[in-house]
């Protein structure tokens, strides 16, 4: 194992940013993997520290083809993750809406260039990423439609679900994106939380990591050989939004069956307690995201359920 710094930037009043990278085996650069660009991915750092320590055992082990060489990059914004800021700190821009950079631009288009110019030239890149809701997701590969997407490669990482998705115009400052373009093989990563370790869910995206690197010759791993990956379009999902605004209590989880008119949740009233709102399932289908936060807005999305329809014949 080899530990470098990626990129870095000096401070006047505290120390350097430093982005750090763990090169595993030699030779081709095959395997990039980059955890949080966002100060609360929690969960994205801990899983890519834990593949960090699993690699070096496979390394240890002879058990990284010759020829291979991987990456893993557990944070790219160490700053915001210090002070537990989503965003930079002192202008609150994304760093993943920054790729592919401008190194003469402003910090977080820099330190995206610095980033990129670092992992461009890989063969498949993953990121551990999290989304623009606050909510709990059911594990999954997602996958932006930018005409490189290679929905075959995506099933080998054995995980539940493979999400495709219409490229949006802000999508294309980000290091999914990017990879694409300069003929990286990118996935996106997603496990059920954000800002909290969830153990259960971490492991299934690490034995998913493996799978998919055992079955491209990568790696020498023998487990769990994970699902049978049903691919999912984006706006096949059912949205259920609320009505009104309050507290937000849910009454089922993520990767649970629902039926129509079901109870999801309730919204209450914050002064005065009473139930203002219950939400209700539109359709027979599985929770494939829910609200996690304790308040909500009206209109707001609470939930995606797939359509029984889609899963029911898998």
């Amino acid at each position: 194992m080899e530990k470098k710094t990626i990129y870095e930037i000096k401070s006047l009043y505290r120390d350097n940013f430093r982005v750090t990278g763990y090169i595993f085996g030699s030779g081709k650069e095959s395997v990039c993997i980059v955890g949080n660009t966002r100060g609360n991915e929690i969960q994205q750092l801990y899983i890519c520290s834990q593949l960090v320590k699993k690699f070096k055992h496979l390394e240890e082990e002879g058990k990284i083809a010759k020829g291979h060489q991987i990456l893993v990059i557990p944070s790219a914004n160490p700053y915001s993750l210090n002070i537990k800021k989503r965003f930079w700190p002192t202008d609150n821009t994304d760093i993943n809406r920054m790729f592919p950079g401008y190194d003469l631009g402003e910090t977080t288009q820099r330190i995206a260039a610095g980033v990129f110019h670092a992992i461009k030239g890989y063969t498949y890149g993953m990121q551990f990423t999290s989304f623009y809701m606050p909510g709990k997701f059911t594990p999954h590969i997602r996958m932006m439609k930018a005409g490189f997407e290679n929905v075959g490669l995506a099933k080998k990482f054995g995980m539940p679900y493979v999400v495709l998705r219409n490229t949006k115009p802000y999508d294309t400052t980000t290091l999914n994106y990017n990879w694409q373009i300069w003929e990286t093989h990118a996935f996106s990563i997603y496990t059920t939380s954000t800002t909290q370790v969830d153990k259960d869910s971490a492991q299934m995206a690490i034995r998913s990591i493996l799978n998919f690197l055992h079955k491209e010759g990568i790696v020498e791993y023998h487990g769990h050989e994970g699902y049978v990956s049903l691919v999912v379009e984006d706006t096949d999902m059912a949205l259920v939004r609320t009505g009104t605004a309050g507290i937000f209590e849910g009454l089922v989880r993520v990767g649970e069956e629902v039926s129509k008119g079901q109870r999801l949740a309730h919204i209450i009233d914050p002064y005065e307690g009473e139930i203002r709102e219950t939400v209700y399932s539109p359709m027979d289908g599985i929770i494939f995201f829910a609200h996690d936060e304790p308040l909500t807005y009206a209109d707001a999305a609470v939930y995606k359920l797939i359509p029984h329809e889609l899963w029911a014949g898998r």
